[in-house]
């Protein structure tokens, strides 16, 4: 037993003391092999003792406390055996030594593993088949692993799977063996002379029977261990044990193809591929990495390709690799799906498509080139943009310019920063056609050029996950160079590129972004003051034909980032931008002289015409009142002044009263005329629906319509703060709660809120808003039939716009919620409130089609002593004068 072993003394003179094997799986490989010969040789003194032995082991490894006695072993069926250590299991602990945290645990997990290969390695000559060692061994790990305790399962599926992959070592061992000894077999075959025995050939025979028999009885154990432990395991509750039978048996096809690599056993990386746990799908893709890197057994993954290739992002990683040693492998459909991946947001991903897209398609298609030996190097890296310039424009996702560049960086970032090439390709005037480039991929090129040079400055682009990373010494250099590399070629050939590009807005505004990214260190040698003034020419030449907005703040940022005053050139950029403001203000002052002079001279055109005839049909006051409400025309000025009024209001309402500073700025507070006017805005802004547009304008309206939307989101929030903070009255909610089926989709959160947050404030104010706002819809209603008669007789219930208020009185009804006591009290409020200047029409009811639309937003009555609410009956509405109060 180990627990009695003696010391051994190693050939390194280092003595061990007595050890249970538990302990020594911690203690290195050295002693690990030392103890296994020591329990060989126990084995051969008195087996049941020895694997006595080794059954308390595992049990020990798992975590248990118990102990399996002589007895027990001899006289116990394994299951019993087993429910007996399952008792004696602290439920309690939820650790066990393999996920124990610690680098103590993880050395040992590491050294368990290692056993059972020293196990097998040390056994193989000797006792391994004594159909006695195995058959216990396995019996008792597949028993372990199919216990209904998690630290059983998981520590005897790690160790009989470990002890079949050294099995599976030791297979492919005795091969090698096996087909040695043919070869030799066959030669002294050769050697006989005549019908002369040869011993030595007999002594090869018996080896070969030999090696035969032990290759057939580990092939059996294999099998057993397969059958009984991974085929109820891999689809184990727990991850951590279908990750093990998974990478395991990844192991066993890169080693041992022969007989693991075929479709009966890869079926289950394919089915595992789908686990819904991130780990598992990981092991497949790995175990899948291993077998495509082998060119040898790419042939045998034929069925598997086709039937497991799909687009879906999970197996991308296997696809990516098969290209590498089976072109065949990928359609052209399937390698355009996979390309799309650099636009992915998880970057390994999208490098991994970056590498594929740049091996399969940029590098691939342009060797089959031909390229002239002058200038071979210049015209392949042209090809190479093109096809990368053809593909960004086909994708068409231009907008993610910058998550292509970061995919293909890794792979292609010699191409990426020749910077030289792709600005010579835009200069250039291709003399053949063929070679030129068009409008559409000149600006993709300069958008590519944009995006290389943010990424050699800045690095990877946000949103791609991950905390950006702290840049090590190299890669500061490497940066550091890059700027100085930039700053250097595009000091020289920016101004040009603004000439050339100087009236087409999206490339100037583009290139224009380039100067950004200067190293302006540089800029303190003094040689560049030749092309500081150049390229400030030509900013100044776009600053005066463009009137874009993001191209004038850009011209805007290259004066305030060149003028820096620690610069030597920030006098010289001053002096270019006090020249450019003085010539924009004397254009300026000249267009307004030139302007008010030809206005006024055909003004008093005008007016000496009128004093002797009558030019009336020329409708001139609505031209002079468009002259000058003009400017407020051409500029939101009226939706700005609505927004800031809205906060002014606000903060005004927030206000100390008691403070003598504050209190003479409460009587800024809107008044009722006040009130109706930004009520009317709202009507008109919001609610009222646009005018048809010309079909010309269609495309320009859908344009445009989300930022409409925002905008009137903006306006009806900020004036329902006012409502909801008591600015203005809480009546004039009823305007908006009119508008809540029309409107639904566009701003039912905004006006649900409103409606919960004026309840929670004030519910019978709140409640007397909903009748407000049903009864203007249902006197619009009474007045829309033609007499203004409210008679159930002359009004039509089955028209739309009555239904359209029963729908509106039940979603009313909805916003109380389920809780009836709390809604009772404002319920009741809907049904007993009349106001001395309401309409009796509606708050009497003395007409059905009242009571008909009152009638949904009643959920239940509910007898309340002491309330009574007596309610008129009409028709076939019998109501009788209950105690009632409504809920």
């Amino acid at each position: 037993s180990s627990r009695s072993r003696q010391s051994r003394q190693l050939q390194n003179g280092e003595v061990i003391e007595a050890v249970t094997l538990f302990e020594v799986v911690s203690m290195g490989k050295r002693a690990m092999q030392s103890v296994v010969d020591d329990w060989i040789e126990a084995y051969k003194k008195d087996r049941d003792v020895a694997l006595l032995d080794l059954i308390n082991f595992f049990i020990q490894c798992s975590g248990c406390q118990g102990m399996v006695t002589a007895e027990m072993f001899q006289s116990l069926q394994n299951c019993e055996v087993m429910h007996k250590m399952t008792e004696k299991f602290d439920e309690g602990s939820e650790d066990y030594p393999l996920i124990k945290p610690g680098s103590y645990w993880k050395k040992f997990r590491t050294n368990f593993c290692e056993f059972t290969a020293v196990l097998v390695q040390q056994c193989q000559c000797s006792i391994l088949y004594d159909s006695y060692l195995m058959d216990t061994i396995i019996s008792l790990l597949t028993g372990l692993a199919d216990s209904m305790v998690r630290a059983f399962r998981h520590t005897s599926t790690l160790a009989a799977l470990k002890l079949l992959t050294a099995l599976v070592n030791l297979n492919i061992n005795l091969e090698v063996s096996k087909d040695n000894l043919e070869r030799l077999y066959e030669v002294e075959k050769k050697r006989i002379v005549g019908k002369k025995i040869n011993s030595r050939l007999d002594q090869l025979e018996r080896k070969k029977r030999e090696y035969e028999q032990k290759s057939l009885e580990v092939e059996n154990m294999m099998n057993a261990i397969f059958k009984g432990t991974f085929l109820p395991r891999y689809r184990d509750i727990i991850p951590e044990i279908r990750a093990i039978c998974i990478e395991e048996m990844g192991n066993w096809m890169r080693i041992y193809p022969d007989t693991f690599l075929n479709d009966s056993y890869l079926k289950y990386l394919g089915w595992m591929l789908y686990d819904k746990h991130p780990e598992v799908r990981l092991k497949c893709l790995q175990a899948l990495q291993g077998i495509y890197s082998q060119k040898e057994v790419v042939c045998k993954m034929d069925l598997f390709t086709s039937r497991f290739k799909v687009t879906n992002i999970i197996y991308f990683v296997k696809q990516c690799l098969t290209y590498r040693n089976c072109d065949d492998a990928l359609s052209s459909e399937d390698c355009e799906n996979l390309y799309q991946f650099v636009y992915s947001t998880h970057r390994p991903l999208a490098v991994a498509a970056g590498e594929l897209l740049y091996k399969r398609l940029i590098i691939q298609e342009i060797e089959t080139e031909s390229f002239t030996k002058t200038n071979g190097k210049q015209e392949l890296i042209t090809s190479q943009l093109k096809t990368l310039i053809v593909f960004f424009l086909e994708s068409e996702l231009h907008n993610h310019v910058t998550y292509l560049v970061d995919s293909l960086w890794d792979w292609a970032m010699s191409l990426l920063k020749d910077w030289e090439c792709m600005t010579a390709l835009l200069l250039e005037d291709a003399r053949e056609y063929e070679k030129a480039l068009s409008d559409v991929q000149e600006s993709a090129l300069i958008e590519i050029i944009l995006a290389t040079v943010r990424q050699a400055v800045e690095g990877p682009p946000t949103g791609r996950g991950g905390i950006r990373k702290i840049l090590s010494t190299k890669e500061k250099k490497i940066q550091m160079e890059d700027c100085a590399k930039i700053t250097e070629h595009f000091i020289v050939v920016l101004p040009q590129l603004l000439a050339k590009y100087s009236l087409e807005t999206e490339k100037v505004t583009n290139l224009l972004q380039i100067s950004q990214y200067f190293d302006l260190e540089r800029y303190n040698t003094g040689s560049f003051n030749k092309n500081i003034d150049a390229l400030l020419r030509e900013v100044k030449a776009i600053v005066l034909i463009h009137s874009n907005t993001n191209i004038l703040e850009t011209c805007s940022r290259i004066y305030s980032i060149l003028s820096r005053e620690e610069l030597t050139i920030h006098n010289q950029v001053a002096f270019a931008r006090t020249e450019l403001a003085n010539e924009l203000v004397e254009k300026l002052d000249h267009l307004l002289s030139i302007f008010w002079h030809k206005i006024w001279a055909y003004v008093l055109f005008l007016s000496g015409l009128c004093s002797a005839h009558d030019l009336t049909k020329w409708n001139l006051y609505d031209k002079m009142y468009k002259l000058l409400v003009s400017d407020s025309e051409q500029r939101p000025l009226p939706i700005q002044a609505f927004m800031i009024l809205c906060d002014l209001l606000l903060i005004l309402s927030h206000q100390d009263s008691s403070n003598n500073d504050a209190a003479g700025l409460l009587e800024y507070l809107p008044s009722t005329s006040l009130q109706t006017k930004m009520l009317l805005f709202i009507r008109h802004h919001v609610f009222e629906e646009e005018n048809k547009m010309d079909k010309s304008d269609v495309k320009v309206k859908e344009n445009q319509k989300l930022d409409t939307l925002h905008l009137k989101r903006c306006l009806l929030a900020a004036y329902c703060k006012l409502i909801i903070c008591n600015v203005v009255e809480i009546t004039a909610a009823a305007e908006i709660y009119k508008n809540y089926m029309k409107a639904y989709n566009d701003f039912e959160d905004i006006i649900k809120e409103t409606l919960s947050r004026t309840r929670h404030n004030n519910k019978i104010q709140s409640a007397r808003t909903l009748i407000l706002c049903l009864q203007q819809l249902f006197q619009k209603h009474v007045e829309s039939q033609g007499d203004g008669s409210s008679s159930s007789n002359s009004l039509d219930s089955s028209s739309t716009s009555f239904n359209n208020i029963k729908e509106l009185a039940r979603r009313f009804s909805l916003t109380f919620g389920w809780d009836q006591v709390k809604s009772r009290e404002s319920v009741a409020m809907i049904h007993k409130y009349v106001p001395a200047t309401c309409c009796p029409v509606v708050f009497c009811l003395k007409d059905v089609h009242v009571v008909n639309i009152l009638s949904v937003s009643i959920s239940s009555l509910l007898l309340l002593k002491g309330k009574v609410l007596n309610l008129p009956s009409k028709g076939q509405l019998e109501w009788k004068g209950s105690a009632y109060l409504l809920t």
